[in-house]
């Protein structure tokens, strides 16, 4: 008893510090006994709480939160921290993990945690559903979406600057957008390191030749963001002609009113992610994480993102798909290697962070 107070404590600290939230209104079915089902027909509650690390925005992630807590009756708390960020504080837990569950962000920084023994492996009810190249055939990691990395291109400011629409990913290096581009940093973002996988698969994994395009293209970049989605609002803010984003986040940025947005996809190809779930090894409560996981992967569940100016798309092939999101069949994707980018994650961030730019602060 005195471990579960300990724990709910430092994740109550934790959600002060960072800006995670509870989600509002009280359950609507009652609390069962620990380990008991719910009324709704969702799985056992365990302790009839749950405390989630969400990788997404954070509408979309309070907006989840919310409605699993109203349908299954387990109170839900939740912090969001970006993908780098995510690893690096599930490292600092992991002889006390604060949360059950991770929820959203790139699947290769899943696969960097599991290398690191973070991760236990759980195939929620449905998972056979899921596409295999969206899940892990172990179930250490489940796909909930699938978005493909885009170019957010500010038009007004790209005329304004009497500067070309750039095509590709050879064009953003070209000494005319410098100061033009804004991304944010491997170290804290998923989205970011996913750009420098995609310059590695380019390369055919040669290392060297892909920091050779990074070390160009860092002389464009204005600064580096904290998080994935922020460059598609500093374009269209007008800061800078070009942001780097998933291209989901471009379609919620446009959507948000910046009208002078368009997403461009390199013509060399670009990357993508699989959004993955795990269940944290040692979490304070297992049996309420996979509660979450099985209803996380239901046709509701992966039908919730629009609500939120979430575009993704689904990975459960029974879900509804927005008009509004980048279908993957349409783009031109590189071959993503989601295993090597995991392996690999640790060790091309750092020698980003030591060679091309220090994370910032």
């Amino acid at each position: 008893m005195r471990r579960a107070t300990s724990i709910l404590a430092i994740a109550t600290l934790v959600l002060s510090a960072c800006g995670g939230a509870s989600a509002p209104g009280p359950p609507t079915a009652s609390a069962a006994a620990g380990g008991g089902a719910t009324a709704t027909g969702c799985g056992p509650k365990g302790s009839g709480s749950l405390v989630i690390l969400g990788t997404p925005q954070e509408e979309y992630i309070q907006g989840v939160t919310k409605a699993f807590q109203t349908e299954c009756g387990i109170n839900t708390t939740y912090v969001r921290l970006s993908s780098g960020e995510a690893l690096a504080k599930l490292k600092a837990d992991k002889a006390s993990p604060q949360f059950s569950v991770w929820w959203g962000g790139p699947a290769d920084g899943f696969i960097a945690a599991n290398n690191d023994g973070l991760l236990e492996p759980y195939q929620p009810k449905g998972f056979e559903r899921i596409p295999t190249q969206y899940r892990d055939a172990k179930g250490v990691w489940t796909g909930i979406y699938v978005g493909a990395l885009g170019v957010a291109l500010n038009t007004k400011v790209l005329k304004d600057k009497n500067l070309p629409e750039p095509s590709s990913w050879a064009d953003l290096v070209k000494p005319a957008y410098k100061g033009q581009i804004s991304i944010a940093h491997p170290a804290s973002s998923g989205t970011s390191y996913t750009f420098v996988a995609t310059q590695m698969f380019l390369n055919n994994k040669d290392i060297e030749k892909g920091f050779a395009y990074l070390k160009q293209f860092h002389q464009n970049v204005l600064q580096y963001q904290k998080t994935g989605a922020a460059p598609a609002r500093q374009a269209g803010q007008g800061e800078v002609a070009i942001g780097v984003v998933f291209s989901h986040d471009i379609v919620a940025a446009i959507e948000e009113g910046f009208k002078d947005l368009k997403i461009m996809f390199p013509s060399e190809g670009t990357g993508y992610e699989i959004g993955g779930m795990a269940l944290v090894k040692g979490a304070p409560d297992p049996v309420a994480a996979k509660t979450f996981m099985d209803w996380a992967i239901t046709v509701k569940a992966q039908e919730l993102g629009p609500q939120f100016k979430a575009y993704q798309l689904p990975t459960n092939p029974d879900a509804k798909v927005s008009d509004k999101s980048v279908k993957l069949d349409k783009v031109k994707t590189v071959n993503y290697d989601f295993q090597w980018a995991g392996d690999n994650k640790k060790a091309i961030v750092d020698r980003f962070s030591n060679e091309v730019a220090p994370q910032p602060r």
